[in-house]
């Protein structure tokens, strides 16, 4: 655990616990008409939050050259989770306002 200083640690452990109280709290929101979406959006984050794990799995064991591999999960992640996200982010629908139309 000597890799990282205590305040980065302390980064890395809230940037985790923050990024899944999001997840849990977007997978709870449902807006009227609209849980797909906000369920699109929990799902597509946790890839991101695996690849965060990983990283801080990797540094908690002193970036051990047997564990390397986590080095290549976490990128695999980013990009599938940067993906993912892109793909729920497009797929939002803004509300339609019968108003807006008149």
């Amino acid at each position: 655990m000597h890799a990282l200083s205590l305040g980065t640690w302390w980064i890395h452990w809230a940037s985790v616990a923050e990024w899944l109280m999001a997840i849990v709290l977007i997978h709870q929101y449902k807006p009227d008409g609209q849980d797909a979406t906000s369920q699109r959006i929990a799902w597509a984050m946790l890839p991101a939050l695996v690849s965060a794990m990983a990283a801080c799995t990797w540094h908690l064991y002193d970036n051990a050259e047997e564990l390397r591999w986590l080095v290549t999960l976490q990128a695999s992640f980013t990009l599938i989770g940067n993906i993912m996200l892109a793909w729920a982010a497009w797929s939002i629908e803004a509300p339609t306002n019968v108003e807006d139309q008149i």
